[in-house]
C-alpha cells in the first residue's frame, strides 16, 4: 500500500483488475546532448530523468527518480490511485490471492514510523499480542522509526522463510510502553471469511474481512453449510471490511438479491456506463437479511450494503461507513510493478455515489476518520453530516438515503467506550486475555474435550468470580498496576466475555472467538431483535 495513504485498518480499500503491458527503456549514461533530444522518448518526464542521468553532478539512482515521479503524479489525481513498486505489489498479491510467509500484519508508514494497520487473524503476529495501532520501533534490534524507510525495507525485513524468527520493540497504542516479541515467522493463512455459524436455531452469522480472490467461494460455502442447518435468518458482518475484489463483492451480493436487479454500475470520462445486475438464482434471496458495517467499511463492502439498502433488501446496521467509490484499473509497468488508476466512479442500484470529496490533500482525506472521533459522529447519530444535495430514494419503500459520503445505516449503533479504563487498556495492551486464555487451555485440555462444539462451550463454560479473580492476580504479576486494577470489579462483564471469547478462540478459532463475542455486541444484540419482528 502506498506509505502516505494508509493509516487506519478501514482504509487499505483494494480494487484490482487485469492489466495491460507498458514498458520503459533507459539508455546509457554516455549519451550526447542530442541523443537525448533524438530518443525514442517525447515525453518532458523522459527527457528531465534521462538529462539527470547523463549529466547530473551526483550519481542517481534513476530507477528511484521513476518511481518517485509516477507516485507524485499519481497522488495529484485522488486518494486511490497509486503506484506499487515490485516487492510491494507482490506482497499485495500474495494477501489478496491467499496466503505468504512472514510474521502476519499488515502495516503503513506514517511521519517516517512503522504503524501497524492490523494483525492478520490467526498469524504469529496476533498470537504474540501484535495489536492495531501498535508502532514498530526497531526490527532486530535496528532502530526502524524516524528515518526514512520504505515500505519495501520493511517487508524485507519482516518476512522471511517460516520456522525463522525476527525481533521487533513496538510502542504499543494503548499504554505507550515500549514491549519487544520475537517472533516465529510462518506461512500466513488469509482467509477472507473469518467466521460462519448458528447464533440460534434460525439466524446464521458471516464475517468477511475482505473481498480477496477467494471470498465468493468462502461465502458460499458457509451460507450453504448454514442453510443445511436450519438459517432462515443472516446477520453479515461487514464491519472493517476495507473492500478488496469488486467480482467477489458482485457475487456476494448475487446470493442475496433476486432477480436480474442491478447490484452496481460504474461509469467514467472512458468507461461507459455499465452494469453488474443479479444473474443467478441466490442461496439466500428471500430469508430476513440484516448487514452491519460501520466507518472501516469500505469499496466493495459498500457495494454489497448499498445494493442490501437500496432494494429494501435487509436492514443495515451500525455507523457511517468509509466512503471510497472509486474504480481502480491495474496497469502493469513490466517490471513487477503497477499503477492502480481510478478509471471510474461507482453508483449504487438508486444512482448514489458513495465517495467522498477528495478535494483536499490525501493527508485530510483519510484524516476524515479521526475527524469522526473529534466531532461525535461515532458517539451521537445526530452529528452525521449529510450532503442534503444527495438525496435519493430506496426502489421498492421508497426511503430516503444520501449519496456522496458513504452509506449511512438504517440504524445507529454508537461506538461504546464505557469499559476503556485503565485496567482495560493496560490489559489489552500487554496481551494478558490472549496469553492468560492461551495457558488456561494448554493445561485444561482434557475440560474441552467434553465439548462438542463451541455451542455447547458458550452455553455451558462461565468465568465464575473465583475465575476473574485469579485473572486480576494474573494481571498484577505480568506487569498491570496496582493503580489501574482498581477498575477490575467495573470492567468484569467486559473482560469476562473477551476471556471466554479468546478460550473459544483456542478451541474452535475465530467461529469460537465471534459466537462468544456477539453475546457482548451490541451490533449483533440489536441485529437479532430486528430479525425478530
Amino acid at each position: 500500500m502506498n506509505k502516505n495513504k494508509a493509516f487506519y485498518p478501514f482504509i487499505i480499500s483494494i480494487i484490482l483488475a487485469s492489466g495491460v503491458f507498458i514498458g520503459y527503456k533507459i539508455q546509457g549514461r554516455n549519451m550526447s546532448k542530442s541523443s537525448i533530444y533524438n530518443s525514442n522518448s517525447n515525453t518532458k518526464l523522459d527527457y528531465v530523468l534521462r538529462l539527470i542521468d547523463a549529466k547530473y553532478v551526483d550519481s542517481v539512482n534513476v530507477e528511484k527518480l521513476y518511481d518517485d515521479a509516477i507516485s507524485k503524479m499519481l497522488t495529484d489525481l485522488d486518494p486511490h490511485s497509486v503506484y506499487l513498486p515490485p516487492l510491494e505489489m507482490k506482497h499485495e498479491a500474495e494477501i489478496m490471492a491467499g496466503n505468504f510467509e512472514g510474521i502476519g500484519i499488515e502495516f503503513s508508514i506514517q511521519k517516517d514510523t512503522i504503524q501497524v494497520v492490523t494483525p492478520i487473524s490467526g498469524g504469529p503476529s496476533e498470537q504474540a499480542g501484535i495489536s492495531a495501532g501498535d508502532k514498530i520501533i526497531k526490527i532486530n534490534d535496528t532502530i526502524v522509526a524516524g528515518i526514512k524507510i520504505s515500505n519495501d525495507m520493511v517487508m524485507k525485513k519482516l518476512k522471511g522463510p517460516k520456522d525463522t524468527k525476527v525481533k521487533i520493540t513496538v510502542l504499543k497504542a494503548n499504554n505507550h510502553k515500549l514491549i519487544s516479541y520475537t517472533i516465529k515467522r510462518d506461512k500466513i493463512p488469509l482467509y477472507s471469511v473469518d467466521a460462519g455459524f448458528m447464533l440460534d436455531k434460525q439466524t446464521g452469522y458471516i464475517k468477511i474481512n475482505r473481498f480477496s480472490k477467494t471470498t465468493y467461494k468462502e461465502f458460499y460455502d458457509k451460507l450453504e453449510n448454514l442453510e443445511k442447518q436450519g438459517m432462515k435468518k443472516l446477520i453479515l458482518d461487514l464491519r472493517q471490511n476495507p473492500g478488496g475484489f469488486m467480482d467477489q463483492a458482485t457475487a456476494v451480493a448475487d446470493e442475496l438479491i433476486d432477480g436480474n436487479k442491478t447490484i452496481v454500475y460504474t461509469e467514467g470520462r472512458t468507461v461507459p456506463k455499465t452494469y453488474d445486475k443479479a444473474r443467478t438464482p441466490g442461496l439466500f434471496e428471500t430469508g430476513e437479511l440484516a448487514v452491519l458495517i460501520d466507518e472501516g467499511s469500505a469499496s466493495a463492502s459498500e457495494i454489497v450494503s448499498g445494493a442490501v439498502q437500496d432494494w429494501d433488501r435487509g436492514i443495515v446496521i451500525g455507523r457511517r461507513s468509509f466512503g471510497k467509490g472509486l474504480v481502480q484499473q491495474e496497469y502493469e509497468l513490466g517490471d513487477g510493478s503497477s499503477v492502480r488508476l481510478t478509471i471510474a466512479k461507482y453508483y449504487t442500484p438508486s444512482g448514489r455515489s458513495i465517495q467522498r470529496p477528495y478535494d483536499e490533500d490525501v493527508e485530510n482525506y483519510y484524516g476524515d476518520i479521526s475527524k469522526r472521533y473529534k466531532d461525535g459522529e461515532v458517539y451521537n447519530q445526530d452529528s452525521i453530516k449529510q450532503d442534503k444535495k444527495e438525496v435519493y430514494k430506496t426502489l421498492i419503500k421508497g426511503r430516503t438515503v444520501y449519496g456522496g459520503g458513504g452509506i449511512t445505516p438504517d440504524i445507529y449503533i454508537p461506538l461504546d467506550t464505557s469499559m476503556l479504563n485503565a485496567f482495560v487498556l493496560e490489559v489489552y495492551g500487554l496481551n494478558l486475555l490472549q496469553e492468560f486464555a492461551y495457558n488456561y487451555y494448554g493445561n485444561n485440555k482434557a475440560e474441552f474435550a467434553n465439548y462438542t462444539n463451541a455451542q455447547a462451550f458458550n452455553a455451558n463454560f462461565s468465568i465464575s468470580n473465583n475465575f476473574y479473580t485469579e485473572f486480576v492476580q494474573y494481571c498484577l504479576t505480568h506487569g498491570v498496576s496496582k493503580e489501574s486494577a482498581v477498575y477490575a470489579d467495573k470492567s468484569k462483564a467486559f473482560l469476562s466475555n473477551k476471556l471466554k471469547a479468546y478460550i473459544a478462540k483456542q478451541g474452535w478459532k475465530t467461529d469460537g472467538f465471534y459466537l462468544v463475542a456477539a453475546q457482548d455486541d451490541k451490533a449483533i444484540q440489536r441485529a437479532l431483535l430486528e430479525l425478530e419482528k
